[in-house]
């Protein structure tokens, strides 16, 4: 077999696998839709922010407060934005494939220049889903940490 056909094999083995669902653009996609979230959460735009959600998403807070439904979401969202103010950030530090349309994104999630000069240090799990070739947020779950349990726990 000629080289070139060699050559035009492998570029195209390597942009089906990127192209995959679950690939290399997949992942680049649902790390672009967190970021989007915190922008648009910077920007206090409701629309967009409506826009990442699909229509029976859910949002449970480190607070204990469950948001249902995308109306919910953007409400809450832009009223804990206005109430704590600071300076969001998440990095994704995983996202990991249950399915080729459904996926898990977890980061630190950071929350910076609140009352104090504090910082507030979360994790957080996206779950999005992909319909159509579009990525959405299905449900956010946010922890703040708590501290270690005491060692000297009675155990049966």
């Amino acid at each position: 077999m000629p080289i070139k056909y060699l050559l035009l094999l492998g570029v195209v083995t390597a942009l089906a696998a990127r192209n995959a669902p679950g690939g290399g653009s997949d992942d680049e996609a649902i790390r672009g839709i967190v970021q989007k979230y915190v922008d648009a959460r910077r920007h206090m735009d409701p629309a967009a922010i409506e826009r990442l959600f699909s229509p029976d998403a859910d949002q449970l807070v480190s607070s204990g407060e469950w948001r249902k439904g995308r109306a919910a979401i953007v409400r809450g969202t832009m009223g804990s934005s206005e109430r704590t103010g600071g300076t969001r950030s998440i990095e994704v530090e995983s996202v990991r494939f249950l399915t080729p349309s459904v996926a898990i994104a977890d980061g630190r999630y950071e929350l910076r220049g609140l009352a104090g000069g504090k910082t507030r240090r979360m994790w957080t799990t996206f779950v999005l889903t992909n319909a159509s070739g579009e990525w959405r947020i299905t449900a956010i779950r946010n922890m703040l940490p708590a501290p270690p349990a005491p060692s000297s726990v009675h155990r049966p």
